[in-house]
């Protein structure tokens, strides 16, 4: 058996520096492939809210011949959809970044309340509520609704992970080291928000 006491310095320092290079290797990779499973996740969410800004603008075209005393009601849909729109693309971006992410929490609030409002008034326009083109809008925006939802919790659990290694040891010096941020989650801080608008016409 090899005596220990005999293999050089300089062999042992580069034995332990290669083992220290895989590990943070090791640590790096980890983030990085926590990293991008939030991103595509918000990938997802990103194609459901495309989806539901497209149907708006349909939607606001079908309540407009019969809600004609309403226009202040529907210009703040599509001003809260335009706003929400530009807040998505910029989370689109850079997922998870917190600005971006607060930026466009704050839009889908917005355009959840507009929204809120516009079926709200659509109560008192019974011909409105038997179009078929509204009922069919209907249809696609509970879906796209119910989508964006099982999507963003989807993109809450991959954050929270990404998170929760980034700020363990050892892998939190790795991200100071890297530039692996904070990731923020996705989420209406407003308990009222937290209802899709009620687009039933039943």
């Amino acid at each position: 058996m090899p005596n220990l006491s005999s293999i050089p310095v300089g062999v042992v320092v580069a034995v332990v520096g290669v083992i220290l290079v895989m590990m943070l290797a090791g640590v790096y990779n980890g983030l990085v492939v926590a990293r991008n499973k939030f991103k595509n996740a918000f990938a997802q969410i990103d194609v459901q809210l495309k989806r539901r800004y497209d149907l708006i603008p349909n939607l606001v075209e079908t309540v407009k011949g019969y809600m004609k005393h309403e226009k202040e009601t529907l210009e703040s849909v599509i001003r809260a959809r335009n706003e929400a729109v530009s807040a998505g693309q910029k989370a689109a971006a850079n997922p998870g970044d917190p600005s971006a992410m607060k930026q466009l929490n704050g839009a889908e609030s917005q355009l959840s309340g507009a929204l809120g409002r516009l079926f709200a008034l659509s109560e008192a326009y019974p011909d409105l509520k038997a179009n078929q083109n509204m009922l069919s809008l209907q249809e696609e925006l509970t879906s796209t609704e119910n989508k964006v939802s099982f999507s963003r919790q989807a993109y809450n659990d991959s954050v929270m992970q990404y998170n929760n290694m980034r700020e363990s040891f050892p892998t939190i010096i790795v991200a100071s080291l890297f530039g692996f941020g904070q990731a923020d989650q996705f989420e209406i801080t407003d308990a009222t928000e937290r209802q899709s608008p009620k687009v039933s016409f039943s």
